[in-house]
C-alpha cells in the first residue's frame, strides 16, 4: 500500500467545513427573538439578511428592483409606430416624386388620392393597402411597412418569431398558420381532459423551431405563452389612447392580412382563462428616449412583469410566505444563476435548522423546539450575567453537574434518551463486562500474535452498548416554588418593555431549569385574562391587544401553583408598566375600567392578602412611576412585605434574575 501523510490544510478555507454557520444562525434567531419579534419574524429576518459569506433575500431584492428601473427606462413602447411613420413619409415622398414626372391624367389623380390620405398613421396604412405604387423604391419601401408589421406583430406574440420570419416566403405564413391551429386544437382538448403527452411531443417535433424557450410539456409552452400575450396587453394598455388605437388598428390589419387574426384571438382567449393571475391589460409607466419596437416593448414588459412577481416573492412580506414561492425558473432568468445559487444556499440554511431540530412549522407558521429554546435562554441568561456585577455572584449560573436535582440515593436505572443524571460509571462498566464475559473469556485464553519487538501484546477490550448504560439516581424534592407573573398588555409595547419582559422570562426559566431543576417555576402572562404560559410559548410570545391588565387572575393563578408546591418556599415575582384596570366576573367574564375601578383594587389586593397567607413575598418590578401605579404598588406592599423595584427596562433581567438569587441565599 502507498504510505499517506496528514497535515493541516493550507491551501485555503477549510474544504470539510459546513456551508453555513448554524449556531451563529441559532444565535441570530434567538437575538430577534429577545428583542421581541416572534420565530417566524426572527426567521424572516435572518433570511433576508443573510450571513456571513451568504447573502439574504434583501440584496436579491436589491439587484431585482435596480433591474426594474432599467427595464422602465429602456425606452419609449411606440417605436414601431414612429418607425412605420418614418418609412410612409418615404414612400410617399418616392412616390409623389415618381408622379411628377408624369403627365397623365392618372398621376394626377393618384396624387390626389395620396394628399387625401387621413393624418393618422393607422388609417394611412389601411387606405394604402389596394394603391398601385408607380415608383419601384416606393413599392420596396412599402413592402418593408409590410414586413416591419408582420414580424413585430407576430414577435410580440411569440418571442423569437421576429428573427424566424425574416425574408418569410407565403410557405413560411402557411406554416405559422398550421401552428396556431395545431395549438389551439391542442389546448381545446387539454382543456376536455384528453391526454395529450404524444400530441406535444409531435407538436415540438414539427414546430419547435418557432419556440426558443424550448418548452418541455405543455405546461410550459402555455406559461411562456401567457406571458407574453400578458406583456403584449400591457405594452397597448400603457400607451395614450389615440397610440393604443392606431397600434391595434395596424395590428388587426396586419393579421387579417396574413389570415392569422382569427387563431390569435382565439389563442389570446384560451391563455387568459388558462392564466388569469398574470398582470393582463395593467398599465406601466415607462421612460427613456430610444424607441422600442413591439417584438422588444414586449420583451421589456415581460422581463418587468417578472420583477414584480419576483420582487413580491422576495419580500416574504405576505401570510404564509416561504421560500418556496420564489421561482428558480423567474430567478435565473431575472438575475442569473448566480442569485439561485444564493436561493439555493438560503433554502439549505433552513432546511438545516429544521433537520438539526432547532426549527418546525405547524400549519406555515414557524416555532421553535425545545432544543432551540434552551439555547435562547442561555443566551437571554448570559446576556443578564454580563451584566450583574462580582457581588452578585458573576458566573454562579454555570452548572458542574446538569441536572443532579438532588441527593444521590446509592441506586440506580437504565439510562433512558433525554436523561441528564450523572452516570453510574462502575455499574456501566460491570454490565457490558456481563454481557461480553464468554467471548472476553475465549479471547484471554487464545495464543495471542507475536507482538512486534518493545510492544506488550493488547489485552480483550471491553465494548460498550447502549444497554449498558446506567444514571445515579437522585432525590427529586421541590425546595421553592416561582411564579412569575408578566404583564402582557399592549402599553408594554409602546414602552418599549416588552422585549425585556419576554427576554427576562426565558432568562430565569433557563436559570431555573439549569442551575435549580428542583424549583417549581411558572410563568403567567395577563392583559384582559391570565395564562399560563409554556417554556414552548416563550419564544413566540406576543402582547394582547385587548384592553386591560387583570393582575387579579395573574394572581389567582399563583396562588394555585403555590398551593401544588406546599412544602416549598414560595416566591412571586410580577412585571407591570401599570395599575389593575380589570378583574374576573362570578360568571368568567372580566371587567375593564379606565381610570381603575375601586371593585377591581380590592379584589386584586385581596389575592395579594390570599397570598400573604401562604407566607409568599410578592416582589414587583415597576417599569412605570405613574401616580396611580405607585400608590396600588405602595399598597400591595404594606399588605404583603415584598419588595418594589423600578428598573430601566435594559436592566429589567438583571433585577428579576438578582432578585431569585437574593431570594435562594436568603432561605
Amino acid at each position: 500500500m502507498d504510505d499517506y501523510r496528514y497535515g493541516s490544510w493550507r491551501g485555503g478555507p477549510d474544504p470539510l467545513a459546513p456551508p453555513f454557520d448554524l449556531a451563529g444562525a441559532v444565535d441570530r434567531l434567538g437575538d430577534r427573538v429577545l428583542d421581541g419579534a416572534t420565530p417566524g419574524q426572527a426567521l424572516r429576518d435572518l433570511l433576508r439578511r443573510g450571513m456571513r459569506q451568504m447573502r439574504g433575500l434583501d440584496d436579491l431584492l436589491r439587484r431585482v428592483r435596480e433591474r426594474q428601473r432599467e427595464l422602465r427606462e429602456r425606452g419609449r413602447l411606440d417605436g414601431t409606430l414612429d418607425q412605420v411613420r418614418e418609412l410612409l413619409d418615404q414612400a410617399l415622398e418616392q412616390e409623389r416624386a415618381a408622379l411628377a414626372g408624369d403627365d397623365s391624367d392618372a398621376a394626377r389623380l393618384a396624387e390626389a388620392e395620396l394628399d387625401g390620405l387621413p393624418p393618422e398613421t393607422a388609417r394611412a396604412v389601411r387606405q394604402l393597402n389596394d394603391y398601385r405604387w408607380r415608383s419601384p423604391e416606393a413599392a420596396a419601401t412599402w413592402q418593408r411597412i409590410r414586413d416591419l408589421l408582420r414580424s413585430e406583430v407576430l414577435d410580440a406574440q411569440f418571442r423569437g418569431m421576429r428573427q424566424a420570419l425574416s425574408n418569410a416566403t407565403p410557405e413560411d405564413i402557411a406554416r405559422v398558420k398550421d401552428m396556431l391551429a395545431d395549438l389551439n386544437a391542442m389546448l381545446d382538448a387539454d382543456a376536455r381532459g384528453e391526454d395529450t403527452t404524444e400530441a406535444f411531443q409531435e407538436f415540438m417535433r414539427r414546430y419547435g423551431d418557432l419556440f426558443p424557450e424550448n418548452p418541455r410539456n405543455l405546461e410550459e409552452l402555455v406559461d411562456a405563452l401567457a406571458r407574453r400575450a400578458a406583456a403584449a396587453s400591457r405594452m397597448l394598455a400603457s400607451l395614450t389612447s389615440s397610440q393604443r388605437r392606431e397600434l391595434a388598428e395596424l395590428m388587426a390589419a396586419t393579421l387579417a392580412d396574413i389570415g392569422l387574426e382569427h387563431e390569435l384571438d382565439r389563442l389570446g382567449r384560451s391563455l387568459r382563462s388558462r392564466r388569469p393571475d398574470l398582470p393582463w391589460d395593467r398599465g406601466v409607466r415607462m421612460g427613456g428616449e430610444v424607441p422600442l419596437g413591439l417584438g422588444d416593448a414586449t420583451s421589456a414588459l415581460e422581463e418587468l412583469a417578472d420583477t414584480e412577481s419576483l420582487a413580491q416573492a422576495l419580500s416574504q412580506s405576505y401570510p404564509g410566505a416561504s421560500l418556496d414561492d420564489v421561482d428558480r425558473e423567474t430567478l435565473e432568468r431575472v438575475l442569473g444563476h448566480g442569485a439561485v445559487d444564493d436561493l439555493d444556499q438560503l433554502r439549505a440554511l433552513e432546511r438545516e435548522l429544521a433537520e438539526q431540530g432547532f426549527l418546525t412549522r405547524d400549519r406555515g407558521e414557524v416555532q421553535l423546539t425545545p432544543k432551540a429554546i434552551r439555547r435562547i435562554g442561555l443566551a437571554a441568561l448570559h446576556r443578564v450575567f454580563r451584566s450583574l456585577d462580582a457581588a452578585a455572584g458573576r458566573g454562579d449560573h454555570d452548572v458542574a453537574a446538569a441536572g443532579a436535582a438532588g441527593e444521590l440515593t446509592g441506586t440506580s436505572r437504565p439510562w433512558r434518551f433525554g436523561d441528564e443524571q450523572p452516570l453510574d460509571v462502575v455499574t456501566t462498566v460491570r454490565n457490558a463486562v456481563r454481557r461480553q464475559g464468554p467471548a472476553l473469556l475465549r479471547a484471554s485464553r487464545a495464543p495471542a500474535s507475536p507482538a512486534p519487538p518493545g510492544r506488550r501484546a493488547a489485552p480483550p477490550r471491553v465494548q460498550l452498548a447502549l444497554d449498558d448504560f446506567e444514571v445515579a439516581e437522585t432525590e427529586r424534592r421541590v425546595t421553592a416554588a416561582v411564579s412569575l407573573l408578566v404583564d402582557m398588555s399592549y402599553s408594554m409595547v409602546l414602552r418599549e418593555a416588552w422585549p425585556a419582559a419576554k427576554a427576562t422570562a426565558l432568562a430565569l426559566h433557563s436559570l431555573v431549569s439549569t442551575k435549580y431543576p428542583q424549583d417549581a417555576l411558572q410563568v403567567v402572562g395577563f392583559a384582559s385574562y391570565a395564562r399560563e404560559l409554556r417554556a414552548a410559548d416563550l419564544p413566540a410570545l406576543s402582547p394582547s391587544t385587548l384592553q386591560g391588565t387583570n393582575l387579579q387572575h395573574a394572581l389567582k393563578l399563583a396562588a394555585r401553583h403555590l398551593a401544588r408546591h406546599p412544602d416549598a418556599e414560595p416566591v412571586v415575582l410580577v412585571i407591570t408598566d401599570g395599575e389593575p384596570t380589570a378583574h374576573l366576573e362570578p360568571d368568567g367574564g372580566f371587567y375593564f375600567d379606565w381610570p381603575p375601578a375601586p371593585e377591581t383594587v380590592r379584589l386584586t389586593l385581596d389575592e395579594v392578602v390570599r397570598l400573604t397567607r401562604l407566607r409568599a413575598t410578592v416582589n414587583v418590578f415597576m417599569l412605570d412611576t405613574s401616580p396611580g401605579l405607585v400608590h396600588f404598588v405602595e399598597s400591595l406592599a404594606r399588605l404583603n412585605g415584598g419588595r418594589v423595584f423600578t428598573p430601566a427596562t435594559d436592566r429589567l433581567g438583571d433585577f428579576v434574575v438578582r432578585d431569585y438569587l437574593r431570594a435562594r441565599q436568603g432561605r
